[in-house]
């Protein structure tokens, strides 16, 4: 494999990045029986947005975007969907790759933005 990566970012609540903190930011936890996609997005503005409007809403109410690099020849093989404007994309991995696709996570996993509950 290549040593290329490419840069992704995943909008996550506090109980999905304490699970990436007890995995020494190296990982992302397995998907729940009723999410069979990981979605990491391919920019973070979108993923800002994400954990600014969704995240902040539900749950924990707290909202972070994380960064991370994966290596380019293995993330090339998922499906990239855009789901609203064209700055709305994301790679589609399967819940049964995600092992893999941690495995092929270069570095660590850490947070570029944190949003709090507005009120």
């Amino acid at each position: 494999m290549s040593d290329a990566t490419i840069v992704l970012f995943r909008p996550v609540g506090l109980e999905e990045l304490e699970l990436i903190e007890t995995a020494g930011w190296k990982a992302f936890p397995p998907r729940l029986p009723d999410q069979p996609i990981f979605y990491p997005v391919t920019n973070e503005g979108y993923a800002a947005q994400i954990a600014r409007d969704w995240n902040t809403k539900t749950g924990s109410r707290h909202g972070y975007v994380t960064r991370f690099e994966v290596n380019a020849e293995y993330a090339a093989k998922f499906d990239r969907k855009i789901v609203g404007g064209r700055e709305h994309e994301e790679l589609w991995v399967p819940a049964e790759e995600l092992e893999e696709f941690n495995r092929n996570i270069v570095g660590s996993i850490a947070v570029t933005q944190q949003f709090l509950p507005s009120d």
